[in-house]
């Protein structure tokens, strides 16, 4: 149950005062639908009234709080609505006309009474020697000055929503927010000079500087640690749990996977070997393993996911392979299916197209231990695929699996261990925030052979010149792909289209083009692979669906065009899709720049690209230049979405948590302290239930 004292701060916004049925759904699009929402959207910018000037000092276009005299009311004559009633002002240094659009003339007389002195604070702007101030923010007689917030914070908005709304709901959720237990370490405490967590989110809402919306200020920076922390903590009970929990030794005795080593025309580097030391011992353990293995791109990971799941086959149990598309799916069971027949070893595809008796038979081979290796997509983990004795789980390019799925994979089988496999070298702060409940294995080195791809940044004004480039490379009997962001033109985005560039070809090079996208069904495309693969085209023409796994060793040029507007990382992937046969290979970035240039971002991530193929310095690069939002994609599912924390620029912060989490389970893995307590508190207030029902189900 959510500690009783946090029950306010999760009650729907309608609860506030202002907020109703048409408010509530602008509010809750720019912040969410509870009040605990509204504390963690921080302001953004601050309104700064504390300039006072007299009126003929007061700066051109500059936001002001004057005192002034009311001299004369000048409404518009009538039937004349477009012309705006005026309010004469002054003071011993000049005159202000006050402009006022379709007001009530009863407001007015009352704000501003001929002969009074009133403040107004808005902004002047000249117009020849008139001085005037449209709309004032804010009319008060000077006793009520105090009342003025001389500083005021702005909060995101949307189409409809007013600041003064969306202001006065964040005061109140703050005023609801009660007193918690201290749950920082007091050595934390003292060493970053923090104030207690309420006095922390007061200060953040209440700026009083531009500073003060810095993430280094003392008050973000404590909000950001706790919000940090409760991932951390939350991820390292998920990691003790599992710990703690049965799991099931699988240790071969080394036949099959040795009569591959000796089958493989290369010997593993010292990489691979590596990482696959890691996961036979974690196999091996009685724990459960969950373990990530990153490798460059071409770094080899296949060949050590091979090695584990015949590891596992070895042991006596079944073994699967899952892939997050179709086309990467048949790949990996082309390259696996012959050396299992060599073997004596049943292994089957399965995908969401199977159909009929195949499905059927495929299924019931499966289901009874029949078939000892799965290879797959998402189908596998459909509730019709049932497994006799899973033991071991890869999943291959998948960082898209939050640590929700990753527990699912294991139930899939009896107690099985789960491997995931990515080629999208991963920040480390990133790793820690996403895959905080998993052991890392790195592979960093390539295999011997594999030649740097010679990488180089070319303007869209010599697209010619670049499509002769295309044909020399065909007319050698290599191939080419030709990549672009979207895949059909747009009337909203000023960018080429792989369907225009696809026709270009075309008319240039012939049936030598193909065409493949997103869009396409999964035959279509398989088909246009398969044709690539095997020689009948020379030209794919293709968006982001080939960023992952697509293997063509002829293929030794690639083209990005519009490379300005990928990511740092997402290049990087695409380029690895050449470079991987004996031939030398290029990667032509072609690049649109606008009538001012090359943004400072772009430029910075083309020059990284061509001065490193190091895909994890690129990462670290990538994720300075885009932050973490965007780092690996947008719409990355299974990473997490902070609120307040910036993990772009408080990495520190990240490490010290992590280490806080890790110490903490092991010395009070219950949270039966004093500070166990209060730390149970924190996971609630940022949804971490899901770890407090760990330490309730023991």
């Amino acid at each position: 149950m959510r500690p009783a004292l946090l029950n306010p701060l999760f009650q729907d916004i309608t609860v506030l005062k202002g907020i109703g049925p048409k408010t509530a759904p602008l509010v809750s699009k720019v912040a969410g639908p509870r009040i605990v929402d509204l504390l963690w959207t921080l302001p953004q910018n601050i309104v700064d009234r504390t300039y006072r000037p007299r009126i003929a000092d007061a700066e051109d276009g500059r936001l002001a709080t004057i005192s002034v005299h009311v001299d004369s009311h000048h409404e518009p004559p009538r039937g004349k609505s477009l012309v705006p009633w005026k309010v004469l002002c002054s003071d011993d240094t000049g005159y202000l006309t006050l402009i006022f659009f379709r007001p009530r003339a009863d407001f007015l007389h009352r704000s501003l009474p001929t002969g009074q002195t009133r403040l107004v604070s808005g902004t002047v702007e000249y117009y020849g020697s008139e001085r005037q101030m449209a709309h004032p923010d804010y009319i008060i007689s000077p006793d009520e000055f105090s009342t003025l917030p001389l500083i005021e914070p702005v909060y995101p908005l949307t189409a409809g929503l007013a600041g003064k709304t969306i202001r006065r709901a964040v005061e109140q959720a703050v005023d609801r927010t009660p007193d918690v237990p201290e749950w920082l370490a007091e050595d934390v405490l003292q060493k970053e000079r923090w104030p207690d967590w309420k006095a922390a989110l007061i200060a953040a809402h209440q700026p009083s500087s531009k500073l003060d919306l810095s993430a280094d200020s003392t008050a973000r920076r404590r909000l950001a640690y706790d919000e940090i922390l409760a991932h951390q903590l939350a991820l390292a009970l998920i990691r003790a749990r599992r710990a703690s929990r049965p799991g099931r030794i699988l240790k071969g005795d080394g036949q099959l996977t040795a009569a591959v080593r000796e089958a493989l025309p290369f010997r593993l580097t010292a990489g691979q070997e590596e990482a696959l030391h890691d996961i036979t011992t974690d196999m091996a353990a009685p724990s459960r393993m969950v373990r990530l293995v990153q490798g460059d791109v071409g770094s080899g990971k296949t060949v050590v996911a091979l090695l584990a799941l015949l590891t596992a086959v070895e042991a006596g149990a079944q073994a699967a392979l899952m892939a997050p598309t179709e086309i990467l799916a048949r790949q990996h069971f082309d390259e696996i299916a012959p050396l299992c027949d060599r073997l004596n070893i049943a292994c089957v595809l399965i995908t969401g197209r199977d159909k009929g008796q195949e499905r059927q038979a495929k299924r019931d081979g499966v289901r009874k231990g029949y078939v000892q290796v799965v290879v797959g997509t998402h189908a596998l983990f459909s509730d019709d695929v049932a497994f006799a004795d899973l033991g071991l789980v890869v999943v291959d390019e998948q960082h898209r699996f939050g640590v929700a799925q990753r527990l699912e994979l294991q139930d899939k089988g009896q107690q099985a261990d789960v491997l995931v496999m990515t080629a999208t070298p991963i920040p480390r702060t990133l790793a820690l925030t996403t895959y905080g409940d998993m052991d890392i294995s790195q592979i960093r080195e390539k295999p011997p052979g594999r030649k740097p791809v010679a990488t180089k940044a070319i303007p869209a004004q010599r697209l010619d010149a670049v499509i002769e480039a295309v044909g020399r490379t065909i007319a050698k009997g290599e191939q080419v792909y030709w990549v672009c962001p979207l895949v059909s033109p747009s009337e909203t985005m000023d960018m080429v289209s792989a369907e225009d560039r696809a026709a270009t070809l075309k008319a240039r090079f012939g049936d030598a083009v193909g065409l493949v996208h997103g869009q396409m069904k999964g035959p279509q495309k398989d088909a246009v692979v398969s044709s690539f693969y095997r020689g009948d085209i020379q030209v794919l023409v293709a968006t982001t669906v080939i960023e992952v796994g697509v293997n063509t060793p002829n293929a030794t040029v690639i083209v990005i065009e519009h490379a300005e507007r990928f990511g740092l990382a997402q290049l990087h992937q695409l380029r690895g899709r050449v470079g991987r046969g004996d031939k030398p290979a290029s990667c032509i970035l072609l690049y649109h720049a606008g009538e001012s240039g090359l943004g400072p971002t772009a430029k910075a991530r083309l020059n990284a690209l061509r001065e490193t193929e190091d895909g994890f310095v690129i990462a670290e690069e990538d994720l300075a230049l885009r932050g973490p939002g965007d780092s690996l994609g947008t719409a990355q599912s299974g990473f997490p979405q902070f609120r307040m924390a910036d993990i772009g620029s408080q990495g520190s912060l990240l490490q010290m948590a992590s280490d806080d989490a890790r110490r903490t389970v092991m010395t009070d893995p219950e949270l039966k302290t004093e500070r166990g307590e209060a730390l149970r508190i924190l996971l609630y207030l940022f949804s971490r239930d899901d770890a407090v029902k760990l330490l309730r189900a023991g």
